[in-house]
């Protein structure tokens, strides 16, 4: 790299920092220009040039980055580390490219207003509002569980493919789009993480390739949870860049969806996040209402509980510790575990609407 073009990429580093910290202060303005102005342009041009593509451009790219870090590294090692001056400024430089594709392709999302303002809903709640929607979700679950299987102790197996299930996840915001005019998804690029394997035991069901906008998805997790992390994903494409306003669409998108296999999966994870709550506020009640469930639907949380503890290592919880601080250094306080507000606006949509 030419030292010029070094120097200034350097010195535009901070000031993209100080850029963030701005819009962080702004939402409205991001809300406006970015989140509803230039974000759907350059995400929908992403998708419609990479989405037919079978494979993922966003996994190679991964790889190829970290061939050339340990190219890097190699070659640091055989020169000793000799003029550090010029490397450390190629570094920096770098870093500030990666840092400002990364930002004009997406993370100015996290700074948007918050989903429940968009809503139009409140983000408030009282215990005695998420007894009641507890109870609705598991009267539902149940139900569900019963119209599938015909046998209450049987746990819920999707027929589809996994590929099948891909593909189906768009007909969850398609049934909503109506209502919701800024979720359509008309552009679809949702893949198969060729890197499944390592984000199973990294602890992951997915990700959203930020420089591509391609939705990747690990499909070596459970089959019934496919459903929601596909639509997790594709909230994200949408723009919505904040864990818990994915995992609410997720949850929303699967419990509106035409077909009952995602509606089961959609309800039993809002259920899953409701209990959650309410086991740190009432553990005596949640374990009450949990005796309600079908056999069969907690045999459907024992199995995505028992796939996760058979692959835990003694590396995951590095790796959730580094993806919680960057949620944090990205305007999400709560980090991954921001339970409460996902509840909040299950809570808040069910009042504003009568039902979820």
């Amino acid at each position: 790299m030419k030292k010029k073009v070094a120097i200034i990429l350097v010195i535009l580093l901070p000031l993209q920092i100080l850029l963030n910290r701005i819009l962080a202060a702004n939402p409205l303005f991001v809300e406006q220009w970015y989140s509803n102005g230039i974000y759907p342009i350059t995400s929908a041009l992403l998708r419609r040039t990479l989405g037919f593509l079978p494979f993922s451009i966003g996994d190679f790219l991964y790889a190829l980055l970290v061939i050339m870090i340990i190219r890097w590294i190699v070659l640091r090692i055989k020169q000793r580390f000799r003029n550090p001056k010029r490397w450390i400024l190629n570094s920096i430089a770098v870093l500030s490219l990666i840092y400002f594709c990364f930002n004009l392709f997406w993370g100015y999302n996290y700074y948007r207003l918050p989903l429940h303002t968009a809503l139009e809903i409140e983000n408030d709640y009282t215990t005695e509002e998420l007894v009641e929607l507890t109870r609705d979700l598991i009267a539902t679950s149940n139900e569900l569980h019963v119209t599938i299987t015909g046998d209450d102790s049987v746990k819920v197996e999707i027929p589809y493919s996994k590929s099948e299930i891909l593909e189906l996840s768009f007909a969850g915001y398609e049934n909503i789009e109506d209502d919701f005019p800024e979720l359509v998804y008309d552009v679809p690029s949702l893949k198969r993480s060729v890197y499944s394997i390592p984000l199973t035991y990294m602890g992951f069901n997915g990700y959203l390739n930020p420089l591509t906008n391609e939705g990747q998805v690990n499909t070596r997790i459970v089959p019934y949870k496919i459903p929601t992390t596909a639509s997790h994903e594709i909230g994200h494409q949408l723009g919505f860049a904040k864990e818990n306003e994915a995992n609410f669409l997720a949850c929303l998108t699967t419990m509106n969806h035409p077909d009952k296999y995602f509606n089961y999966s959609g309800y039993t994870f809002a259920l899953s996040y409701c209990l959650s709550e309410l086991y740190r506020r009432d553990p005596a009640l949640a374990e009450e209402l949990v005796e309600e469930l079908n056999f069969g639907v907690k045999e459907n949380y024992r199995e995505v509980r028992e796939f996760w503890e058979s692959h835990k290592n003694p590396f995951e919880p590095m790796f959730m510790f580094v993806y919680d601080s960057f949620l944090i250094a990205n305007n999400q306080p709560g980090g991954m575990r921001s339970y409460s507000y996902v509840v909040a606006l299950l809570v808040n949509y069910h009042k504003s609407r009568g039902r979820l």
